[in-house]
């Protein structure tokens, strides 16, 4: 039986390995789930996307399901409501920049059409290949997302630095960062 070679960030951890091999890398266009992505890069900010990968189920539950219409409409009740949620991260800032972020959201897709226009416009609506041998040859941020955090940061997103913008642009396919020899490379390229 041949073995499977994957990128080795994800470890043998079945829940890191069921998103490597179904999510991370590929090309995401959806409204809602490219919102679902922003809001869990910012909650990852300082922490390990594990971590995040195991509160998913809960910041689904306790953020209606990453309903950005609804989440924009977020008052102090419900944000101390989240700040007791012991299933999330409770961090008053990033639950802030959640709602904020949110408004945020809503008025790209109103001046662009849509928060994936918008965003896939930075990598002019194609992924970037990358060609990386090992994860050390995968960078932490891009040129790209340097452009990309700092228009985001201009249209009020908050938690959104080049490192959370490149963490986005990877696990949403707008960059191939497999490695070469992952089996995923090539699938996400065809997809």
């Amino acid at each position: 039986m041949k073995s499977i070679t994957r990128c080795s960030w994800c470890g043998e951890d079945p829940l890191y390995v069921e998103y490597h091999d179904t999510e991370w890398g590929v090309p995401l266009r959806n409204e809602q789930k490219l919102f679902e992505f922003l809001i869990l890069e910012t909650f990852q900010s300082g922490l390990s996307w594990i971590t995040i990968l195991r509160k998913r189920e809960n910041f689904r539950k306790a953020l209606d399901n990453f309903d950005y219409k609804k989440i924009a409409l977020y008052n102090e009740e419900k944000i101390t409501e989240l700040l007791q949620d012991t299933g999330i991260i409770r961090n008053k800032l990033k639950v802030k920049a959640t709602i904020s972020n949110a408004i945020a959201f809503m008025e790209i897709q109103t001046e662009f059409g849509s928060f994936s226009k918008y965003i896939w416009g930075f990598v002019n609506n194609v992924p970037i290949q990358n060609n990386n041998k090992s994860m050390a040859e995968v960078k932490a941020k891009t040129n790209t997302s340097d452009k990309l955090s700092n228009d985001l940061k201009k249209r009020g997103f908050k938690f959104i630095g080049s490192t959370i913008v490149y963490a986005l642009m990877q696990a949403t396919g707008m960059v191939n960062d497999h490695n070469t020899d992952c089996f995923r490379h090539q699938e996400v390229q065809i997809i």
